[in-house]
C-alpha cells in the first residue's frame, strides 16, 4: 500500500531541513517539498540537491513573484493597507499565496496532509493555517513546532538529529538574525533586537542598503508613473510590476529609504520588536498616496483610510482569502479608477521629498485655490456657510452662558 503524502512548507533552512527525516519517522509520509519563490534570491542556491539528500522524494521551485506583485502588493499598495502606521506588510501577503501554492502542489500530488514550521508564537502560523482552511478544508495539517513528537528545542539538537539520520549539511549552531525575505522586503527578528532597549546593530543587520548616515551626500529624483493606481513606469521607463519594485529597491536602498524599527502587536497577543527594510515598497506607497491626495474627493479620501486600516488588519491576521477582505478590494479597485498620473520624488538621505505631482483627473484647481477672487468662489460666501457650519457650537455656547448667570 502506498504511503500518504505530505507536502512540506520548504525554505532550505536548518528547520525545514530536519523536518524532513522527522516527518518520515514519525508518520511514515512520503515528503514532498515545496520552496514558493517569492523574491528570495540567493537563498534558492542549492535547494534541490539539499531536499533529495535528506529523503524528499521531490523538491519543487515554483516562482510567484509576478503573481505576488500583481495579485497581492498592488491591491495592498492601491489600499495604503500599513499595519500600526508602520509596517509594510511584506511577509503578511507573501503567506497566503504560499499556502495557496502548497495546496495546489498538494492536489496535484494526491497529498493529504500540508506541514509548515512557523513556530507557535508568531503570526505565520496563523497566515498559513487559515489560508489552507480556506483553500482546502479537507487537508490535514502538522504545524511542527507544535507537535508533541517533537523535541528538539535548539539548533545543536536539530543538528545532532540530522547527522544521526546521515545528512551532513553545512549549518553550525551559532545563532544570527532570525530573516524573511521576498522582493518586497526582508525582516530581521533576534540577538540585541529581543530588547527594545538596544540600539540596532545596523552595520551587521542591514541587506538591502545603508543608514541614512551613510547614504550619498547628493539627493537622486525618480518619477513614478501610475495608471488606474497600478505602477506602470520608473523615470519613464515602462516596466512590469516586479521590475519596478526591484529597481526602487536599489535606489531606496542606496539612500538610506525604508528602515524601520517596530515594536509591533502579534495576533497571538504579545508584542515583538523587529527591524524591516522595504526601501522599493516605501518609496511606492509615498508616490501612490501623493498622487491620491491630489485625485480623491475628501469624502472618499477620509473614507478610504479607514478602509486601509482595516485591510492591513485583515492581512496581518492571515484572513487574506475571507469575503471582507475581497469586498474592500472591490471599494478600493473602485477609487482607483482615476488614480493616473505622474510623482516625482527627491530622495535624500532616508527622506522622500516630493518634488511635483501631476494627473489628467486633478481635481486640485490653481485659480480656484489662489486668493484672487473668481467667478466660482466669492469670499463674501464663506460668512453664512461658516454661520451654519458652527452654529450648534455658538447655541450651546449661548446656552451654557445663559444657565451661568
Amino acid at each position: 500500500m502506498a504511503k500518504e503524502k505530505v507536502v512540506l512548507a520548504y525554505s532550505g533552512g536548518l528547520d525545514t531541513t530536519a523536518i524532513i527525516p522527522w516527518l518520515k519517522e514519525t508518520y511514515d509520509y512520503d515528503v514532498i517539498c515545496a520552496c514558493i519563490d517569492v523574491g528570495q534570491e540567493s537563498e534558492l542556491d542549492g535547494l534541490e540537491e539539499r531536499a533529495k539528500y535528506s529523503g524528499a522524494e521531490k523538491l519543487y521551485i515554483c516562482d510567484v513573484v509576478d503573481e505576488l506583485c500583481d495579485e497581492y502588493i498592488v491591491p495592498t499598495v492601491q489600499a495604503n493597507a500599513v499595519y500600526e502606521n508602520k509596517y509594510l506588510l511584506g511577509t503578511s501577503f507573501a503567506r497566503p499565496l504560499i499556502a495557496k501554492k502548497l495546496v495546489e502542489i498538494a492536489r496535484k500530488e494526491g497529498a493529504t496532509t500540508i506541514c509548515h514550521g512557523a513556530t507557535g508564537k508568531g503570526n505565520d502560523q496563523l497566515r498559513f493555517e487559515l489560508s489552507i482552511k480556506a483553500l482546502a478544508p479537507d487537508l490535514k495539517i502538522i504545524a511542527v513546532w507544535r507537535q508533541p513528537e517533537w523535541t528538539m528545542q535548539s539548533r545543536e539538537e536539530e543538528i545532532e538529529y540530522c547527522k544521526q539520520h546521515g545528512i551532513d549539511l553545512p549549518f553550525d549552531a551559532s545563532h544570527s538574525y532570525s530573516r524573511d525575505r521576498n522582493i518586497w522586503h526582508i525582516s530581521h527578528e533576534g540577538l540585541e533586537l529581543e530588547n527594545p532597549a538596544n540600539e540596532p546593530n545596523y552595520d551587521d543587520l542591514l541587506v538591502l542598503g545603508v543608514t541614512p548616515e551613510k547614504a550619498p551626500d547628493e539627493g537622486e529624483y525618480v518619477t513614478l508613473d501610475f495608471e488606474k493606481g497600478i505602477p506602470t513606469a520608473i523615470n519613464g521607463k515602462k516596466m512590469k510590476v516586479s521590475d519596478i519594485i526591484r529597481e526602487l529597491n536599489k535606489l531606496g536602498g542606496k539612500h538610506g529609504i525604508g528602515i524601520i524599527d517596530i515594536v509591533e502587536n502579534r495576533v497571538v497577543g504579545m508584542k515583538s520588536r523587529g527591524v524591516y527594510e522595504t526601501p522599493g515598497g516605501t518609496i511606492l506607497m509615498e508616490a501612490h498616496t501623493q498622487l491620491e491626495e491630489l485625485i480623491l474627493d475628501r469624502d472618499t479620501l477620509a473614507y478610504k483610510k479607514l478602509v486601509a486600516t482595516k485591510f492591513a488588519d485583515l492581512i496581518y491576521e492571515g484572513k487574506w482569502f475571507c469575503p471582507l477582505r475581497e469586498s474592500l478590494q472591490a471599494f478600493v479597485e473602485k477609487t482607483q479608477e482615476r488614480v493616473t498620473g505622474e510623482v516625482k520624488l527627491k530622495l535624500y538621505k532616508g527622506n522622500i521629498i516630493k518634488a511635483g505631482t501631476t494627473s489628467p483627473y486633478t481635481l486640485y484647481s490653481e485659480s480656484l485655490a489662489s486668493f484672487t477672487t473668481g467667478d466660482l468662489y466669492d469670499h463674501k460666501d464663506a460668512s453664512g456657510f461658516i454661520n451654519l457650519f458652527g452654529l450648534s457650537m455658538k447655541v450651546r455656547a449661548m446656552l451654557d452662558a445663559e444657565r451661568d448667570k
